[in-house]
Order: structure tokens, then sequence, then C-alpha cells
């Protein structure tokens, strides 16, 4: 089974869609990705999620995973219409919350085959990610494609 991960700025613009449509689309019908995962803490998340969700229309056989920085197992979790499971990665809680999406995000890209982001290079936790993909993407053990094309 192939991943592929989403990471981008909390802000982006709506104009990005075409761009990350055509980026989905290729993930699944030339690198086989049948997973997605995705997080649900800003614009491009959201994005993201409904390519994912507009591709399985065509694309039965891909899940939609919601990753998880935190979780209460006392209280039910309510998937948002569309996806097909969450994650909540091992040992993120013994991670301080603060930082639980950033440990989040670093699992997802070391379990990952494919990093789809929006990065623009401001100084941030995005383009602290993205070049941590990029040293990983350096070694072979993932594949970085940046939408905002830089």
């Amino acid at each position: 089974m192939s991943i592929c991960f989403f990471i981008g700025h909390r802000d982006i613009p709506p104009s990005i869609l075409p761009k990350l449509q055509e980026a989905v689309e290729r993930h699944i019908t030339e690198y086989c990705v049948t997973e997605f995962v995705v997080g649900r803490y800003g614009s491009f998340d959201v994005l993201a999620a409904q390519t994912v969700r507009e591709a399985k229309q065509r694309h039965p056989e891909i899940r939609l995973t919601l990753l998880l920085p935190y979780y209460d197992p006392t209280k039910p979790l309510e998937l948002p219409a569309g996806f097909d499971g969450s994650l909540y990665p091992d040992g993120l809680e013994r991670i301080p919350r603060r930082v639980a999406i950033i440990h989040a995000n670093q699992y997802m890209i070391r379990h990952s085959n494919y990093l789809i982001a929006y990065d623009v290079g401001r100084i941030g936790n995005t383009r602290k990610l993205v070049e941590y993909a990029r040293h990983r993407e350096d070694k072979g053990l993932i594949h970085v494609e940046n939408v905002a094309g830089v």
C-alpha cells in the first residue's frame, strides 16, 4: 500500500485547487497511491480532503484517513464526512499538546511514500517539515511534490 500525506500552510489561496487536483490524480494513477492522510487544521487540509473525496468518486479503491494529533479515548470520535478512518500515531500520548501536531506530521513523513505539500518558503513549521521531508527524499525514502511551485 502506498501512502500519501499532505502538509501545507494554514492559509492558502483557493486558486491552488486545480494544481492540487492534478497532483492527487497523478498520485493515484501514476504512483498507485491507495491511502491519503490529512489533518484538519487549516485551509490546505480542507482543500486536500475535499480533493481526495472528489477523487474517490472516480477511484473508489482509495482511502482518506484523518491524522489525529490529539485523542481522548473517553470521548467518541466522529469522523468528518468522506473519511474512511483515523490515525493517532503511537507514542503521541507522551508528547506535550503544544507540539503534538509537529510530531504527528513528522511521524507521517516517516511513514509515507509520498508528500504533497503547499510551501511558499515562509519561515515556520510547514517550511521545517518540508525540509525534513526533502532530506528523507535525498535518501530515497519519500517523494515530495510542492504544489506551490517553490
